[in-house]
């Protein structure tokens, strides 16, 4: 059992276009907390599809945390989270900016639309690790989030 401020399975959507860099995650988590759930899809219109339990998400669980890239195709990062910021039911769930970029611009407009932090992905698969630890600690040991269930 977890000593922190969720007992139950933390559903996290991961958005990453990227195979490599959803497959480390995947297993960085894994490595973290088994009772942590990972569901992974690969664009902005899949995130929102399974967000807004559409089409083939129709029984997605609703994430308590959700890690969003922003370069991602047929609908970018920052059009995804202004989207979920937008949205009344979605607007509550965390939403951490996971991204190679580190220009200013990115940074100050994931702020803008709301984001709740921005941290850019580290290279190696050692400081990958070590950023997922640090997601782990924080998001889902020390602060409390919102509930799952709608």
């Amino acid at each position: 059992m977890r000593s922190g401020a969720h007992k139950d399975r933390i559903e996290i959507l991961l958005v990453e276009d990227n195979p490599d860099d959803a497959e480390l995650t995947l297993e960085a988590f894994q490595s973290s907390h088994a009772q942590n759930r990972l569901h992974v899809v690969e664009d902005g219109v899949e995130a929102l599809a399974f967000l807004r339990r559409q089409g083939r998400y129709a029984e997605a669980p609703r994430p308590h945390l959700i890690l969003l890239d922003l370069n991602l195709p047929r609908k970018s990062g920052h059009e995804v989270l202004a989207e979920i910021k937008a949205d009344p039911d979605l607007r509550v769930i965390p939403v951490v900016i996971l991204s190679t970029s580190t220009a200013d611009q990115d940074i100050a407009a994931s702020y803008r639309l709301a984001a709740n932090c921005y941290i850019t992905k580290p290279v190696d698969i050692d400081g990958l690790y070590g950023v997922v630890r640090q997601i782990d600690d924080f998001w889902l040991e020390t602060v409390r989030l919102p509930s799952a269930h709608r």
